[in-house]
């Protein structure tokens, strides 16, 4: 990030434009809106500029910049659209102390414009870094296609009513307050105009007020393999409202950045066969959270029905009296067959999947090695690295051919995925270089690699 932003305060401080054209006018249309000090600076003003300052809104002063005009500025533009003119507007704004944009010169410019969606109280700014204005403007479109009209005027009548609404206690009561104000019952009164919104916020105060202790409540939530774009919508929703998030350490950053600023983030992290958090403690976490009002998301890698030991949380939490929901996710064999071009049932082939694990609380898992040994059995291995060689002498033993397909899929879905197709025979020799989370497709070739091999066959 080269650019940091942040909203400048400009009420009752100056601003200099210097130059009187086409440029100008596009950002005095944006700085009218604020509450500054606007003085230009143009020997040939357009007719718009002209008007404005007829009409009290700036500062018109006919000629060309001079030392000391942008003293006690707090930002400058140079707008001539000509280089040299203003290379030299640059040059004295600087040494008058004014922070510069050249207007369509992101190298001399020393801050930036964003692009801008516009909802006051309510702004958007949206910037590129310059790279990609055009791209800046589409999210423009697309923000103000989703952001209602009515949103500055609920955000205005709401400033006048935060005092009042500090009857409320802080945390998870307040935020519930506001939720329901912004997301129902204040766009449902705003069509009958500003007194029934105030209205729509006194009754709403008087309920929350009036009301019991909401309960704590837990949602189960899957992250998905990892892809952020994975993530479902009503998993994204429960990050939004989420006071407290639990996550095991398999899901991404990106994945926890969706969460609320103020919520508080515990990482539980489990390694198989390494350091890990207790299933008590973890038990104990969410209890103790949801106990206390909280809205806890208990955020699972995956799909949280998939060897994600929903159960033992579930009766935890049940056994404490505390409401849940289970918000499913897309599994890491969903995510790894997909990349693979395969699909995990095919008719002829295959009638049944089957999800294993590699280890289980007591060591390497058993399985019905002699189901997986026949032609055609597919199953996703979850887990499955450290039992390698142990599944394949099982595999073996019962019959399975050393040049089964085997597809290791590393890091499912992320940036960093690799795809590494073996066999049987293979499988614990190339998994020798696999240090991140692996899901194993047995039974399955890559499909450009599987149209290979056919094509050797014949």
């Amino acid at each position: 990030m080269q650019h940091f932003p942040v909203f400048l305060a400009l009420a009752g401080r100056r601003v200099l434009v210097a130059g009187g054209g086409d440029a100008a006018i596009a950002k005095l249309r944006l700085l009218l809106k604020t509450e500054a000090h606007i003085t230009v600076l143009a020997e040939d003003p357009a007719p718009e500029i002209t008007d404005w300052a007829a009409d009290g809104r700036l500062t018109l002063i006919p000629r060309a910049q001079e030392p000391g005009d942008a003293l006690c500025c707090v930002v400058a533009y140079a707008a001539h659209e000509d280089a040299t003119r203003d290379a030299e507007a640059l040059r004295l704004a600087t040494a008058d102390g004014a922070l510069v944009n050249v207007v369509d010169d992101l190298q001399n410019s020393q801050f930036i414009t964003p692009a801008i969606v516009d909802r006051d109280p309510v702004v958007v700014a949206i910037g590129t870094e310059g790279a990609a204005p055009v791209l800046a403007r589409k999210i423009k479109a697309d923000i103000e296609a989703r952001l209602p009209a009515a949103t500055g005027l609920l955000a205005r009548i709401a400033k006048t009513f935060r005092a009042t609404a500090d009857a409320l206690p802080m945390g998870a009561v307040r935020r519930r307050f506001w939720a329901e104000y912004y997301n129902e019952a204040g766009p449902r009164a705003a069509d009958r105009g500003e007194s029934a919104i105030r209205d729509t916020l006194d009754t709403l105060l008087d309920r929350h007020l009036s009301g019991d202790a909401r309960p704590g409540h837990v949602d189960l939530v899957g992250a998905g393999p990892g892809d952020p774009e994975l993530l479902t919508v009503k998993a994204r929703r429960a990050l939004d409202r989420a006071d407290v998030v639990i996550h095991d350490r398999l899901v991404a950053p990106e994945i926890l950045e969706l969460a609320r600023r103020e919520a508080v983030i515990l990482d539980v992290g489990k390694e198989g066969f390494g350091p890990s958090t207790g299933q008590d403690a973890i038990n104990d976490l969410m209890v103790a959270h949801a106990s206390g009002g909280a809205h806890v998301v208990r955020l699972k890698s995956g799909d949280p029905t998939i060897f994600g030991r929903l159960d033992e949380e579930i009766e935890a939490l049940d056994a404490a009296g505390v409401a849940w929901t289970i918000v499913p996710g897309i599994t890491a064999a969903s995510a790894a067959v997909a990349s693979i071009g395969q699909s995990l049932t095919k008719r002829g082939r295959n009638g049944s999947v089957r999800m294993l694990t590699g280890h289980d609380m007591q060591g390497f898992a058993d399985q019905d090695w002699a189901a997986l040994a026949r032609p055609g059995a597919v199953a996703g291995i979850y887990m499955g690295k450290r039992a390698a060689r142990w599944m394949q002498g099982r595999l073996m033993m019962h019959g399975a051919a050393p040049g089964t397909p085997v597809t290791i899929v590393e890091n499912a879905s992320r940036t960093d995925q690799r795809t590494i197709p073996a066999t049987l025979a293979t499988l614990p020799d190339v998994l020798a270089d696999v240090t991140g989370p692996a899901l194993l497709l047995h039974g399955l070739a890559p499909r450009a690699a599987a149209a290979t091999l056919r094509e050797i066959a014949l």
